[in-house]
């Protein structure tokens, strides 16, 4: 019996190491984002806007906070399911993924993992009905990849605290109606709940963007924003805090920039089997093939680095520097594909009709934001030979 043609997207199987709950996940968010994402998503791209009225449904399918108990209104998902969110998600944009990292890791997980159980009562089963958005406050104009350089300051005042400062590079930050904000006090670096809708808060959101266009992107200001204790998260403080939130966050981008190559891989391999130049297929010359059997490596060996990742993080082993590691391939494997599938596309991948040129200006993003290429990379370097040389 001849043996079963191979998935070129799959080439290891490696849905085979999937369970049945994962493969159910997995199927469903994708038929989401066939469905539901990629009608709308060149024209959202194109106008520079996010696709609000996806937020409802995401929220139906279980989406937002996924990993976080069933008793806040959360589907109690296991870690590899999460993933398999973010890469298809991701699949049909970078900024969908971005709303679903941020609404889950960077300010659902926080109020879980640091905040009082009155907060998470309060919080929480809102978020998940995505009926509640929030925004992550953590970078600064000046700081980039310095967190600990923070200005951003609250003072005690009473039985309230006062917050001074400002935020830049905030996705959802003009759609959220509450922001986690981390902040310098006089007892080291603390986050707080700030309400958007609190006297002194202003969100000013970012334009002339050429990357996650379909993506909000704020600057925060806090002018004397007075909040009370009862908004503090009151079971962390310093940098363990903001740095815990996005290593959760990192773990689900090193899944999402697979669906992103996938679906760059996809389109172009179809493109180069129809595409007729010198009276044959495209896919005939020896060049295209290496290309994109290339591609068709890197794609297998992110899926086996971010599934193993999985595996280590629903062990309760997962360490941060295998996560550097994960987002640091997987984000170069993805931007490098949809360079080169540009590329192939030739002249007609410079039009938004086709995907490769739209996740190729998103991934110059997300090969940035939490934690550059190069941060991760001095990550990994310090593991191996002990020195820090930040």
């Amino acid at each position: 019996m001849p043996a079963a043609a191979l998935n070129p997207v799959d080439l290891y199987d490696v849905r085979s190491l999937l369970s049945e709950e994962e493969r159910m996940v997995q199927d469903t968010v994708a038929r989401f984002t066939d469905e539901r994402v990629l009608p709308v998503i060149g024209e959202c791209f194109d106008k520079s806007r996010f696709p609000v009225e996806l937020i409802p449904e995401m929220a139906g399918l279980g989406l937002l906070g996924a990993t976080l108990p069933h008793e806040y209104g959360c589907a109690g998902m296991n870690g590899v399911s999460y993933g398999l969110i973010c890469q298809e998600l991701e699949r049909g944009d970078s900024g969908i993924r971005s709303f679903a990292s941020v609404q889950s890791s960077l300010c659902m997980y926080p109020i879980h993992a640091y905040g009082s159980e009155a907060q998470r009562k309060q919080w929480l089963p809102q978020m998940a009905a995505g009926k509640v958005i929030g925004c992550f406050g953590l970078t600064e104009p000046h700081g980039g990849s310095d967190p600990a350089n923070m200005k951003t300051h609250a003072k005690k005042d009473g039985g309230d605290w006062v917050i001074n400062g400002a935020k830049m590079w905030i996705t959802n930050g003009n759609l959220a109606n509450i922001a986690i904000v981390w902040a310098q006090t006089d007892d080291g670096i603390q986050g707080f709940i700030v309400p958007t809708d609190i006297k002194g808060f202003t969100a000013q959101e970012i334009h002339k963007k050429m990357s996650l266009r379909a993506s909000v992107t704020s600057a925060l200001f806090f002018d004397n924003v007075r909040v009370p204790e009862a908004n503090r998260l009151p079971n962390v403080k310093g940098l363990k805090g903001p740095l815990g939130c996005l290593t959760q966050a990192r773990y689900g981008i090193t899944w999402g920039p697979i669906g992103a190559a996938i679906a760059c891989f996809t389109e172009t391999t179809e493109y180069a089997k129809q595409r007729i130049l010198f009276k044959r297929p495209l896919a005939a010359n020896q060049a295209v093939q290496l290309k994109l059997a290339d591609m068709a490596r890197r794609i297998t060996l992110a899926q086996l680095l971010s599934l193993q990742l999985g595996r280590l993080k629903d062990a309760g082993t997962m360490q941060p520097t295998q996560v550097s590691l994960a987002k640091w391939n997987n984000c170069r494997m993805a931007i490098d594909i949809a360079r080169e599938c540009r590329d192939i596309l030739g002249g007609a991948g410079i039009t938004t009709e086709h995907s490769p040129i739209r996740h190729a200006l998103n991934l110059e993003s997300v090969i940035t934001y939490e934690g550059t290429e190069t941060v991760h990379q001095l990550v990994v370097g310090r593991e191996v030979t002990g020195i820090n040389a930040f």
